[in-house]
């Protein structure tokens, strides 16, 4: 069987360019300044302003653009094949791949791979969002912690009862049962944290399942059923009772961060957890493909800029 990495796309700028505006533009060129599908042409890319390839303006607003503008590939200097290798890449390792092993496969800079890695991960976010569950569905709700605590000890545990929780970066995830995760970077866990994200994210017909805390009593009552196990007593499963495929989201994605990341800011975190949801909700086991997984990633590129400024900002 050949490599991936043998196709056209990640060996060829131009097949690359190309390979992006068939993802991006399946019913035709679309502007990224008005929004006009398909009534634009393209600019020769030999005449005398020394016009690119893949130029083209818009019959409508008159404006100039590429397949890039307006996504999180605009104004970069490297070649678009390198960057379909970079998500592919970050698509295809089950627990990400660090920016320093990124730079050394790519031949790039640390700085430019970790900017390029963060840029991926914004293409990865997920902006519109139906509500998770409904009838008939289950949805588990649970919570990790993530970080050092006073002593600066690394916790490599799942779990609340950590000494030193308090000061971890707090992580809450919505799994739902054979289907899709969402995770969510918080301050707290607590009932004025938790209750706005579980209404806004499951649907009131769903059949909520959480551990014992507190913080999930009050919202519970608000769906159509609420099931809890008590892991203070050793109890991990009641019947369908349980919140063991949360658990094992967090095995990953702890997995990914202490054995791949090793550190991550606060500032940042959110980016990386939506990394792992979004390979999580294309994995193979819902019939995704590698090949598959990095297209749909390059479909979430656009509207979406980040600048180096930027990826430091909470």
């Amino acid at each position: 069987m050949a490599s991936h990495l043998n196709q056209p796309h990640f060996q060829n700028p131009e097949k690359a360019r190309e390979y992006l505006e068939r993802i991006q533009w399946p019913n035709g060129p679309v502007c990224p300044h008005c929004g006009v599908i398909g009534d634009h042409y393209q600019i020769a890319a030999k005449t005398e302003n020394g016009a690119r390839p893949g130029l083209w303006k818009c019959k409508d607003c008159r404006e100039q653009f590429t397949v890039t503008v307006g996504t999180v590939f605009e104004r970069s200097k490297i070649p678009l094949n390198v960057w379909l290798e970079a998500v592919h890449f970050l698509c295809s390792s089950k627990k990400g791949m660090s920016s320093h092993q990124l730079h050394r496969t790519l031949g790039v800079t640390y700085k430019t791979a970790w900017f390029m890695t963060h840029r991926i991960r914004k293409a990865m976010e997920i902006r519109s969002m139906e509500p998770m569950g409904g009838s008939g569905k289950i949805v588990e709700a649970d919570e990790t912690y993530w970080g050092t605590n006073a002593v600066g000890k690394r916790n490599k545990r799942v779990g609340r009862k950590i000494t030193g929780g308090a000061e971890k970066m707090k992580i809450v995830s919505l799994i739902e049962r054979d289907g899709k995760a969402r995770s969510f970077h918080v301050r707290n866990v607590n009932a004025k944290t938790l209750a706005p994200i579980l209404r806004g994210q499951i649907a009131p017909e769903t059949h909520l399942m959480t551990d014992e805390a507190r913080a999930y009593i009050t919202i519970g009552g608000e769906f159509r059923k609420h099931s809890t196990v008590t892991h203070g007593q050793g109890e991990y499963a009641r019947g369908i009772a349980h919140v063991n495929t949360a658990e094992s989201f967090f095995n990953i994605l702890k997995r990914g961060l202490i054995g791949t990341y090793h550190q991550v800011g606060e500032q940042h975190l959110q980016r990386y957890v939506s990394e792992f949801d979004f390979r999580y909700n294309n994995r193979t086991a819902l019939g995704v493909t590698d090949a598959q997984r990095t297209d749909n990633a390059l479909k979430g590129i656009g509207g979406k800029r980040l600048t180096y400024r930027r990826t430091h900002a909470q």
